[in-house]
């Protein structure tokens, strides 16, 4: 497993996802975030086929600090069941990795 994960979420709105993303990075439980969009989302919900545009936010974290993380997104995120997923970062440069753990490490 990889120390290091890129977690994704989603918004309805940009001012959602840039709140998602300061809120995350202050806390330091991730150490920076991007916000894009907006995209396009295909999807089922509640039983039905449904479309709809959203704001992307990436934001870089290690393992250990991903549970929290995760548990933040839930908590401050406007929708009731938000997609919250991570991935491994399987390479990056040393130097960038290293600002990371150092970012997000609890004091």
């Amino acid at each position: 497993m990889s120390d290091y994960v890129q977690v994704s979420t989603s918004a309805p709105t940009r001012d959602a996802a840039v709140k998602l993303a300061e809120g995350a990075t202050t806390a330091r439980l991730a150490a920076g975030a991007q916000v894009t969009g907006p995209v396009t989302s295909v999807f089922w919900h509640l039983g039905e086929r449904g479309a709809g545009e959203e704001w992307q936010v990436l934001l870089f974290t290690t393992a250990d600090r991903y549970p929290a993380l995760e548990s933040h997104l839930v908590d401050a995120h406007p929708w009731d069941n938000p997609q919250v997923t991570a991935v491994a970062v399987v390479h990056g440069s040393a130097d960038y990795l290293a600002w990371i753990r150092r970012t997000v490490e609890a004091d």
